[in-house]
Formats: C-alpha cells, sequence, structure tokens
C-alpha cells in the first residue's frame, strides 16, 4: 500500500522506515513544524519528576537541561524511547494515553515528595494538569516547543489523492488529524478520501476525522506505532 505519513520530523523518517519494513511505500508530508520556544527555561527546583506528553517533549527537554538524573514518567513507548535516546535514566511509561500517564504518575508518586513539571508544546491534548491538581499534585507546565501547523497541504499529496495514488493515511496526534482535515476540506479533497484508508493511534484522534468521510477508519488497539502498523496491515491484506 502506498500509505501518507503526516508526522513531524525526526519521527516521519522512522515511520516511514518501519513502513518500508512491513513491506509499504511510505510518501512523507510532515503536517507540523517543531521548533523550540524562544527564551525557554527550565526550572527544576523542588521537582520529583518530569512529565512528557510526546517525543518533541523529550527531545525539547534534553536541548533545554543538562539533568538527566530525574526521574521520567512517559505517556507511550514511543516518548519513552525517545527519553533514553535522550540519556535520561529512570523512565516509566504509561503505555498509553494523558489518562494513563496521569494514573501511572498518581499510583506511583506522592504529592507531599515535590511538584511535578509537564513539559510540552505550545498545544496541549488532554488536561494533564486537571487530573493531577486534584489529586494534590503541584504541578506546573513549562511550555519549551512550538509545532506549527502547515498553511496547505504540499502539491504532490494533493494530486496524489485526487489520482487514487494514495491508499491509507496515518494519524499519530488529534492535532495533525484536525489540521488534515481542515487542509483536505480547502483543498476540496473530500470526494478523493472516500476511496483512503485512515488510520489512527487512538480513538481521540479518529475523532477529529468525523468531519471527513475516509473508506475505514481504524484505531490501534494500543497507542503506539507498532499498533498502528497492526492495525494497518490488517487493511492490506
Amino acid at each position: 500500500m502506498r500509505v501518507l505519513v503526516t508526522r513531524p520530523q525526526p519521527d516521519t523518517g522512522d515511520t516511514a522506515g518501519k513502513l518500508i519494513e512491513h513491506g509499504h511505500d511510505p510518501v512523507l508530508a510532515p503536517l507540523l513544524e517543531i521548533s523550540p520556544q524562544p527564551d525557554a527555561t527550565v526550572d527544576l527546583g523542588g521537582v520529583q519528576a518530569v512529565l512528557f506528553t510526546s517525543a518533541n517533549a523529550a527531545r525539547a527537554f534534553a536541548a533545554a537541561s543538562a539533568r538527566r538524573d530525574i526521574a521520567v514518567f512517559a505517556v507511550g513507548a514511543s516518548t519513552a524511547a525517545a527519553a533514553q535516546k535522550e540519556g535520561f535514566q529512570r523512565i516509566e511509561s504509561a503505555d498509553g494515553d494523558v489518562e494513563a500517564l496521569a494514573a501511572s504518575v498518581g499510583g506511583q508518586l506522592e504529592p507531599k515528595n515535590g511538584r511535578l513539571l509537564h513539559v510540552a508544546g505550545t498545544a496541549v491534548a488532554g488536561d494533564l494538569s486537571a487530573r493531577l491538581s486534584a489529586e494534590g499534585f503541584d504541578i506546573t507546565r513549562t511550555v519549551l516547543y512550538r509545532a506549527e501547523m502547515a498553511k496547505k497541504l504540499p502539491n504532490n499529496v494533493i494530486l496524489g489523492l485526487k489520482q487514487g495514488e494514495i491508499d491509507a493515511i496515518t494519524f499519530f496526534s488529534p492535532r495533525t488529524a484536525a489540521g488534515f482535515a481542515e487542509l483536505a476540506a480547502a483543498a476540496g479533497l473530500e470526494d478523493a478520501c472516500r476511496d483512503v484508508h485512515a488510520v489512527c493511534l487512538s480513538a481521540a484522534v479518529a475523532e477529529k476525522l468525523a468531519g471527513i468521510g475516509f473508506l475505514s477508519v481504524g484505531v490501534a488497539r494500543k497507542p503506539d506505532q507498532d499498533h498502528l502498523l497492526a492495525a494497518l496491515d490488517t487493511i492490506s491484506t
């Protein structure tokens, strides 16, 4: 299958490699551009753990701070892998979504032992702070990077969809899915998408595609790349 990859760099390349291993032909079209937040600083005073809700958060924190010994709680396997690659030594993966991350933190940490630092971008999915604050934690959100949505779909993607040359599209975040839906509508691609499968990391991602009539919308059994690819493989067999 010819599969459109909408993830931002550098994750796009990793997904493309996995798709090739699974026998698919990737088409790369990152819809988000990740860049550091200007003049961002990290205050780790009194912090018992850092929370990463994306791989980009792990990379942004690593660029802003030399600390690698602090406890890290990651939302899922991809984020945990990014943290490990950056040299963090104490990593707990929730293997799920923001709710799973909150449950993991609440089950392993005590509010009395220090505050929490949630590293995020300018746009955040889910309300991690509200959930953990309700459990008595002192949590601070620090914005260390920006994620800017593309202004339009690449011309080769528009042409590929109109000519039926793209069989499936992968979506890894609610924001990317919502952005694609807006850009596809602006390009008049509603009819073209009716012949295309969408494969999503989670139900929350799939919800953002409700306005687009895809041929099918698949959801990974677990919110990680391996399960998303497994969902894609069920379509292609």
